[in-house]
């Protein structure tokens, strides 16, 4: 007889502390359980692991041994053709057709929007007036998503079709991703009918600049989107763009700008780390190449302890297709298997002092994908890891020699849900010092 992963027992308790503070959440378990451990969620029994040989075991499966976790409730959400949704061949073929955009020289050519975007943005600051810094880095990362993956140029046009993009994601209220039965009409005020709406609304959006690319093709990522054919020579079709479209919008506006906000909070609680930083960056000159600024050691080195300290997306869920032995114990079909980010990111065997930012500690150490995971890992790690990356480094080659900021708070924010990712509690309140 197998042996049973233990964890707590009480299902929508669980699910409760796993909504509201999954970093807590998971520390407790792992204390009180021992690792791995398991809980209810959406129905379906998960079992969490922040051991780096178990995250080996679950990153380097047979793709085709797993699939999509939760994928009723996100189906519904970001559509049934999203990449995050799919699963087996379709998976595979729609991640290589989607994973050229993001990578090598195309990526790179977008340097010039996130700067540009950025200095828009941040030239709004005014001296001795506070502001909510993740308004900024939200307000510039839906840009680059508009400018680069839309090809939207105009600025009334990238208002209107970022106004629409954002209220979808205003409107997703966390209870619609946790739960299946949330999904539905049930009258004017509930959460679905106000995202059904916003929905509809970016979707009509979407397909129009979707016809207006298939007529006038850019240099921009839907446009290769469009171009793209898999073996057969079978495109990509409207709806599945529409999908994928929105899917990177979730996935690409949230976690950059909410990364960039933590950046700053961290960055301005630590004034040596700052100032190395700003003189790393200086010394490239007042308009740096854009592969030099990439090549950043101590930039990259904080960018990644931005990422480490609180992970945006507490964990990589899957599915099991076929039986797995994960440490003791024999998982059948059906288990939910995550890596726990959080704990992984948190381990002081792996990270000395981890509530403590210290970004030296990546500097000369190339760190295992096993043991740092903010895109998560294996065949479903984040198509767009390193656009990401790329985009948080040329955003802080802007502001971080050009602005002097102070905290207006300097209590350290704790990390609050949005959807299925978190971000810093206030967003950070900071001011223009000069």
């Amino acid at each position: 007889m197998s042996r049973l992963v233990p964890g707590p027992r009480i299902a929508p308790l669980a699910a409760y502390r796993f909504a509201v503070d999954p970093y807590g959440f998971f520390a407790a378990c792992q204390r009180r359980y021992g690792d791995p451990f398991a809980f209810d969620l959406g129905g379906k029994r998960l079992v969490v692991t922040g051991q780096p040989e178990l995250a080996r075991v679950i990153f380097t499966m047979d793709p085709d041994a797993t699939r999509s976790f939760g994928t009723e409730q996100l189906a519904a959400v970001l559509g049934r053709h999203s990449l995050i949704v799919v699963s087996g061949e379709r998976h595979r073929r729609d991640r290589k057709l989607l994973t050229p955009p993001f990578h090598g020289a195309r990526m790179r050519s977008y340097g010039a929007i996130i700067r540009e975007a950025t200095r828009r943005h941040a030239a709004a600051w005014r001296v001795g007036e506070p502001f909510v810094m993740q308004a900024t880095t939200q307000a510039i990362s839906l840009e680059v998503i508009v400018r680069a993956v839309f090809g939207v140029t105009d600025p009334d046009r990238i208002a209107e079709v970022g106004a629409a993009l954002v209220g979808v994601i205003e409107a997703l209220h966390p209870v619609l991703l946790f739960s299946r039965h949330a999904q539905r009409d049930l009258g004017p005020l509930t959460p679905w009918r106000r995202f059904a709406a916003a929905q509809a609304r970016a979707g009509a959006l979407t397909r129009s600049q979707i016809a207006a690319r298939r007529a006038e093709p850019a240099d921009d990522i839907l446009s290769l989107m469009l171009a793209v054919r898999d073996e057969d020579g079978r495109a990509l079709g409207d709806d599945e763009l529409v999908d994928e479209l929105h899917t990177l919008l979730f996935a690409g506006h949230e976690t950059t700008a909410i990364a960039l906000a933590w950046a700053y909070s961290w960055l301005l609680r630590a004034p040596t780390v700052f100032a190395r930083l700003r003189a790393e960056l200086v010394a490239l000159g007042p308009d740096p190449d854009y592969e030099a600024v990439a090549a950043l050691p101590y930039l990259d080195a904080v960018c990644h302890e931005v990422l480490r300290l609180w992970p945006i997306l507490p964990m990589a869920p899957r599915t099991l297709v076929r039986p797995l032995r994960l440490g003791p114990y024999e998982l059948p079909p059906g288990t939910g298997i995550a890596v726990g980010t959080a704990l992984l990111h948190q381990d002081p065997t792996l990270y000395p002092d981890p509530h403590v930012f210290r970004p030296e500690r990546f500097l000369g150490r190339k760190v295992s994908p096993f043991e740092f995971t903010p895109f998560g890992g294996g065949h479903r790690r984040c198509i767009g890891a390193a656009f990401a990356l790329y985009e948080m480094k040329q955003a802080l080659a802007v502001l971080v020699p050009e602005y002097d900021l102070r905290l207006v708070d300097t209590t350290p924010p704790r990390p609050v849900r949005r959807n299925l990712s978190l971000g810093p509690a206030g967003g950070v309140h900071v001011v223009r010092a000069s």
